[in-house]
């Protein structure tokens, strides 16, 4: 593993460790050159997985753009970021289970518009303003009202 400080080939593993949810090994490690530490993390691949965007255009799957995603949509919320790691972990799999090798970009908010409607509901309607393109006051009020309904 390259060091992300100097860039050194050669790092050791000082300690590993299962993460909370055992979706992840933690591995903390060492770079003989410089002195730096720094944490990885192994998880299981299950297939090489191809976002279609909506524009038809193919990229592979980024599991960071997931939880940058969800850190956005759940900013100043009182969700710690275990919780969010939790949700990522549950949301590939789900990908992951479904057997395909591509997945569309919408099938990919419907699942992340999903976990927020359970996790926080301030999130879901900000994740909801963007996933479903709100462009006005208007939308913003019959989405809430919508979600007022359900929860009641």
């Amino acid at each position: 593993m390259r060091c992300p400080f100097c860039g050194h080939d050669d790092t050791q593993v000082k300690d590993s460790r299962p993460t909370e949810d055992n979706a992840a090994i933690r591995r903390r490690r060492f770079c003989g050159n410089c002195g730096a530490r720094f944490t990885t993390f192994e998880r299981v691949q299950l297939r090489e997985l191809i976002v279609v965007k909506s524009d038809g255009e193919k990229e592979p799957f980024d599991r960071d753009k997931l939880v940058r995603s969800l850190k956005i949509a759940l900013n100043k919320r009182p969700v710690d970021a275990d919780r969010i790691e939790q949700v990522v972990n549950s949301l590939v799999r789900q990908i992951e289970s479904l057997g395909e090798s591509e997945i569309t970009t919408p099938k990919i908010g419907e699942f992340v518009m999903e976990a927020l409607r359970t996790l926080d509901h301030v999130g879901y309607v900000r994740y909801a303003s963007v996933y479903k393109d709100f462009r006005s006051p208007g939308d913003f009020e019959e989405f809430v009202d919508t979600l007022k309904r359900e929860t009641a």
